[in-house]
């Protein structure tokens, strides 16, 4: 099994999302320890912002990218390479300002390549990652659930179900540490809780 490992928090060590997202690793490597994980850290090595040449050469070989921006454009095919390769995707996603970090923003504009990752046909787009299974390891200092007050102002969650729904992926689940800024130790919510369904995720 491949599996791709994604942290995209500023915070380091102190961050709770980066410690959801080891925690799901780790679940993983015990079902499956012959697994094979790849590491991209994006907050500590951000990748480059899409410009318009950038976006030209998006899915295209190395030979047809423009010297000026071709160490550019090899890193945005690195990490696409990165997500075709991988049967599991683990993400892991802080809350900023309700919305997810802008260094992850840019990853997923690297992911989203017409002919490659989807596809437009006569009946709209088409996905082609339907294989594929995401675990979001997400974090909020709030609560944004479902029927709270602010469940509205959720856009980070949400954002990363669309756009790997958008690409065809199905199995897709939230590892979430939530009102961690309220109150990170109570007993039914934050980190605590998301490590424990981290530690009883299934791996088949």
């Amino acid at each position: 099994m491949n599996v791709l490992h994604v942290d995209s928090s500023i915070l380091g060590e102190n961050s709770v999302s980066r410690a959801v997202s080891a925690a799901v690793v780790a679940r993983l490597r015990a079902s499956h320890p012959d697994s094979r994980v790849t590491y991209r850290d994006v907050a500590a090595d951000p990748l480059p912002y899409l410009t318009a040449p950038l976006a030209f050469t998006l899915g295209k070989p190395a030979d047809q990218v423009p010297a000026a921006i071709s160490a550019d454009a090899a890193a945005l095919r690195a990490v696409l390479e990165e997500v075709l390769a991988a049967d599991v995707i683990v993400v892991g996603a802080p809350m900023y300002n309700f919305g997810i970090p802008s260094q992850l923003k840019t990853w997923l504009d690297a992911l989203a390549v017409v002919g490659v990752t989807f596809r437009y046909s006569s009946t709209g787009a088409e996905g082609l990652l339907g294989s594929k299974r995401l675990v979001i390891a997400s974090s909020q200092g709030g609560f944004y659930r479902a029927g709270t007050p602010t469940a509205g102002f959720e856009h980070q969650e949400s954002h990363l179900r669309s756009f790997f729904a958008f690409l065809g992926v199905k199995n897709i689940q939230a590892v979430r540490a939530e009102g961690t800024k309220v109150s990170a130790g109570a007993d039914d919510h934050g980190l605590p809780v998301a490590l424990q369904q981290a530690a009883a995720l299934s791996f088949a």
